[in-house]
């Protein structure tokens, strides 16, 4: 089941009941224990750790290291200030024929999330990474809480996505 439909399932009501999986022991620890799990999983300090973690020492036993060094300049300790070099590669989306624009208005957000959007992109503006455009087509975005904190930028393409013309060949699939 499409998590679309399983979404518009449960809204209109067709989904009565759900199982909700989760790891029995852990639930059954102290009251203290879970919450030291839940402040130690929510901390920046154990996500600072957590990255830390993976730098290239890490990845030595990993049997793709020597691929990775080769390609080391495609994975950059930090986010570069400035775009990468234009390869010539225009992307374009094919849509269903008839389809001109997928205009979708902003809905009206909280402060917060205008500011959080607002800020990200200025920041982004200043070292080089987006433009001012004008395409064709729009979609709403809004704000979604981390769990450590701060906003997560979404913005909802189901328009678009909706009159994309699908692959034709299909994504391959791990075994």
């Amino acid at each position: 089941m499409s998590w679309k439909r399983f979404a518009r399932d449960l809204h209109d009501g067709r989904i009565e009941q759900m199982c909700i999986l989760s790891d029995v022991e852990r639930m059954k620890g102290e009251p203290e224990e879970l919450k030291q799990l839940v402040t130690d999983a929510l901390s920046a300090k154990s996500k600072k750790e957590r990255f830390d973690e993976q730098s290239w020492n890490s990845l030595k036993s990993c049997p793709l290291y020597e691929v990775l060094l080769e390609y080391n300049d495609v994975l950059p300790d930090d986010i570069p200030a400035e775009l990468p070099q234009d390869k010539g590669v225009q992307h374009e989306i094919d849509l269903e024929p008839g389809t001109k624009y997928c205009v979708t208005r902003q809905w009206p957000l909280p402060r917060e999330q205008v500011k959080a959007i607002d800020d990200f992109f200025e920041s982004r503006r200043k070292a080089g990474q987006v433009r001012e455009s004008k395409p064709p087509h729009s979609a709403p975005t809004f704000c979604v809480k981390k769990a450590q904190g701060g906003w997560r930028i979404v913005h909802a393409y189901n328009k678009l996505n909706d009159t994309t013309v699908p692959a034709q060949t299909p994504i391959p699939q791990k075994m």
